[in-house]
């Protein structure tokens, strides 16, 4: 009896700790399932398609190295309208995690969906004065992208070829006798033209463009464009010249021709000699020709009179994390950009991958490699900046839709100069009252 008690008492035993085993096996099993359960999904949304690739491929580093968190990138810009496809992605119910602002008016326009990363690692190493236009008292609501520059890109061989040296051209009478002396060369050149006014992108020129010549009336301070009820145009005149200068001496029709064939079609084939563009546009050009990227482009500043010598340079976007996403959510969204601007997997791609010029301390600038973004940083540490991105303390949507749209139908002769000039300023009033 005692021996049949003893045996079944094993038994028992036996079959707990069986139990037990596979309880644990479960729980493991269940552990992965949690796992796979609490991966975190961050999805961003974001306007730099110059730099589409290889921000893709970080993100790819960074999965491997976070593989509790999963990133799906969206990649809208170049010729297709960021703005209106971001308030697309909101009303659709598609919010991202991650998504890009411009300045005040982009700010005040999300302000409800914008956390604050001021606990962030890389706010706290945001080179002085990059966050201003996205500063609320203690919170900051955005991480910059990087510091930019524009001007006019042109190409080194046919400069030379035609007898034009580019450090000569301080004016604006200089310009004009540099590209008619180009123009009149042309076909020897192998040029279709001297230069490739994409006025179909409405951000080439009513941003960009104009943003040089009506940044000085606001001390080139986008605070102050922000908090002004007007717009007096006061070198209205000078845009004016300006456009019609690229325009008689483009490529045509201009009104149809978009980033993509400005850059790669005609600059990138060498079919034009100067482009109004940015160093973002490098990596799109190496991958038409590497050598005419590396060793075979400059920039210059559009003259502005009061400013000659000076190229426009500032942060052109920002970062912003989606407040209303979960805990969760915000904070793998916040450890990734801090992983993408602090860490050395991170500073390495900005650097050499995205060829930036770092909005960041902790750079090695020695590194910054293609000759685009190295004479926007030349012109940044010697202080001959203009301008900045003025443009996006301008009422929401006025640069593109208002002043843009108005100087593609002044393009198109449908209305006049004046007319466009004064409809622009009603606008900017009725909407700052």
């Amino acid at each position: 009896m005692g021996n049949k008690k003893m045996f079944f008492k094993l038994v028992s035993v036996m079959l707990v700790s069986v139990i037990a085993l596979m309880g644990c096996s479960s729980s493991d099993d269940g552990g992965k399932d949690a796992a796979k359960g609490d991966q975190v999904t961050v999805d961003i949304f974001q306007f730099k398609v110059e730099i589409k690739d290889q921000f893709e491929d970080l993100v790819k580093v960074y999965e491997k190295e976070n593989p509790d968190v999963k990133i799906n990138v969206k990649t809208v810009g170049g010729g297709n309208d960021y703005g209106a496809s971001l308030k697309t992605t909101f009303s659709s119910g598609e919010e991202p995690a991650i998504f890009n602002v411009g300045g005040p008016s982009a700010v005040e326009e999300y302000r409800e969906y914008l956390a604050d990363v001021s606990d962030t690692a890389a706010a706290k190493v945001a080179l002085e004065g990059t966050l201003n236009t996205v500063t609320d008292g203690d919170k900051v609501l955005g991480l910059p992208f990087n510091q930019e520059g524009y001007g006019l890109i042109y190409n080194k061989r046919v400069f030379e070829e035609a007898g034009v040296n580019p450090d000569d051209i301080i004016t604006y009478e200089d310009l004009e006798k540099a590209v008619e002396t180009i123009d009149k060369q042309k076909e020897e050149l192998g040029l279709d033209a001297v230069f490739a006014l994409a006025a179909k992108e409405k951000w080439v020129i009513g941003n960009h463009l104009a943003n040089i010549f009506f940044a000085p009336e606001f001390n080139n301070d986008t605070l102050e464009a922000y908090n002004a009820k007007s717009i007096a145009f006061e070198k209205s005149d000078e845009l004016k010249r300006h456009l019609d200068l690229e325009s008689k001496y483009s490529a045509q029709p201009i009104l149809s021709l978009d980033y993509s064939q400005q850059v790669e079609q005609l600059f990138s084939l060498e079919k034009v000699a100067i482009i109004q563009q940015g160093n973002w546009i490098y990596n799109s050009v190496y991958d038409m020709d590497p050598e005419l990227a590396e060793e075979g482009i400059g920039i210059l500043p559009i003259p502005v009179e009061g400013f000659e010598g000076s190229i426009p340079a500032g942060v052109p976007m920002y970062w912003a994390v989606n407040s209303e996403k979960d805990e969760k959510v915000v904070q793998a969204s916040k450890d990734f950009l801090d992983w993408m601007y602090t860490s050395e997997t991170g500073k390495t791609a900005v650097l050499e991958d995205f060829k930036f010029v770092p909005a960041y301390e902790g750079y090695d600038t020695s590194k910054i490699s293609d000759p685009l973004s190295e004479t926007i940083y030349e012109y940044a540490s010697e202080g001959n900046t203009i301008a900045g991105w003025v443009f996006q303390g301008a009422p929401t949507g006025w640069s593109e839709q208002v002043l843009g749209a108005a100087m593609q139908k002044y393009l198109s002769g449908e209305v006049t100069w004046e007319v466009m000039i004064s409809e622009a300023q009603e606008k900017w009033e009725a909407e700052r009252k």
